[in-house]
């Protein structure tokens, strides 16, 4: 059977058990995950998995209830459908039901790569010997995958919806002595990886991390390579324009307000790459302008949170939604108009601290700041005002007078992520937008380089 007609079967199966005047939606995903990973400069593990998902959610008697299952066959369904019957009948009365997505049309956006969906171990291996031979002797550690999702949807009010992605990412760092260099890449086709670019990237970044000194804390210029950027991204995903936290008032946005500066327009825009044309609801999924020239204009919202404030679902509903709210999941900084920087990364820079032409571009404007490749193990201290502590990572370097001119050992930051960007803070945006993959595949934030007036460093790495 065809994910869709797992979904019709399922619907049909409610309607016979619980009656009907029961509301049913379904999502039927199949999901073929292949991940090969490599650590010491060898691969050490080779993985794939496939498996099919069904996601059932009721509205009967007035009780809302949700199940989930992996069996397909007519057993396996019914067993599902009565568990999740009963469940409902146990469930507290749900009076902001939001109902069924009525029947309308979902575009695909007809990303689909057959050489990705079905990749062999050796395409990714060859990818992951590139990266290896690139570092040139130093120790490569990271993963390659690839991913193909198909799925389809269908509720009692008789809509239905299908679709089909595939995505492929690398990540791998390059380690010399106790400096490490980064390069991470998520795209639509696997062909689009170049294990051998990446490698000469994270080597040269390592290498040029080497011997760092220990700076005082204090608020510096920065320019943050999308690495870094990728996380303030995924923190406003969550934080910012979740609708479930603003409609209980836990996030700064508020839609109207020039709450960035001008140069900063944020789009969730899941048809560019790599996700399902619907949601766990059936919405069709399409890009939503977050913030449009520094203005906030809009949150994400399921049914469930789009009916509190009175505005309908933007197509974010997801498992857990109810709980932790929706999240806007493939968030791009759109970046400044024009080509791109030069690839070689400029001529006056310290070979490998400066990777690219747009990180250079920006650099080379900085009278003395610090150029941060990475952020990781942040969290957020202030929800509604999106303070986030959290350390630097993978190469940080002092700029005097456009030049990196030393490593710098790692710090602890404390920043609100939205005042960092806020008007007249941005001093400068690539050209280049590079997607970030999130460890969950689907998942992924795109931005380019991004000079920002002040950071606020808090202390070393340790404290």
């Amino acid at each position: 059977m065809t994910e869709l007609d797992v979904a019709g079967q399922v619907v049909e199966l409610v309607r016979r058990l619980a009656g009907a005047d029961a509301q049913a939606e379904v999502a039927v995903t199949r999901h073929d995950l292949a991940l090969t990973r490599f650590a010491n400069s060898f691969i050490h593990q080779n993985v794939a998995e496939s498996g099919v998902s069904v996601r059932l959610r009721l509205h009967v008697d007035g009780r809302t209830a949700a199940g989930g299952g992996s069996l397909v066959d007519a057993d396996g369904l019914h067993a599902l459908v009565e568990r999740t019957v009963a469940a409902a009948r146990l469930c507290p009365p749900d009076p902001a039901w939001p109902g069924l997505t009525p029947p309308t049309a979902v575009r695909s956006s007809g990303l689909l790569d057959e050489d990705t969906a079905y990749a062999e171990p050796d395409a990714r291996a060859d990818r992951v010997r590139a990266f290896v031979d690139a570092v040139g002797g130093l120790e490569a550690a990271g993963y390659c995958r690839t991913s193909y999702r198909s799925g389809a949807f269908a509720n009692s009010a008789g809509h239905t919806a299908q679709g089909r992605t595939t995505e492929a990412a690398m990540d791998g760092i390059a380690r010399t002595g106790g400096a490490d260099g980064v390069a991470r890449l998520c795209a639509d086709r696997l062909a689009d990886l170049d294990g051998a670019a990446l490698g000469a990237r994270a080597a040269g970044k390592a290498r040029a991390a080497a011997d760092p000194v220990e700076l005082p804390p204090g608020r510096y210029e920065v320019v943050l390579e999308p690495a870094a950027v990728g996380d303030l991204l995924q923190n406003f995903s969550w934080y910012g324009f979740n609708g479930k936290r603003y409609a209980e008032r836990q996030s700064f946005a508020e839609p109207g307000n020039a709450q960035f500066d001008p140069s900063v327009t944020l789009v969730d825009d899941p048809l560019h790459a790599s996700a399902l044309p619907y949601d766990l609801e059936g919405t069709a999924r399409r890009a939503l302008t977050l913030v449009e020239a520094g203005v906030t204009s809009a949150v994400a919202h399921d049914r469930r949170s789009g009916a509190e404030v009175g505005t309908g679902s933007t197509g974010h509903g997801m498992v857990g939604a109810s709980t932790f709210g929706p999240i806007p999941r493939n968030l791009r900084l759109l970046a400044a108009a024009g080509p791109g920087g030069r690839p070689d990364g400029g001529a006056d820079v310290t070979p490998g601290a400066v990777a690219d032409g747009d990180t250079a571009a920006l650099v080379a404007g900085m009278e003395r700041g610090l150029l941060v490749s990475d952020f990781w193990y942040t969290r957020v201290l202030d929800p509604k005002s999106l303070v986030i502590t959290g350390l630097t990572r993978n190469g940080v370097w002092l700029v005097e007078d456009g030049v990196p001119t030393r490593a710098v050992r790692d710090f602890r930051f404390t920043e609100s992520y939205p005042r960092a960007l806020a008007p007249g803070a941005v001093l400068g945006l690539g050209r280049r937008p590079v997607r970030q993959p999130d460890r969950l595949d689907g998942v992924w934030w795109e931005a380019p380089a991004l000079r920002l007036a002040a950071w606020n460093f808090t202390g070393g790495a340790s404290g």
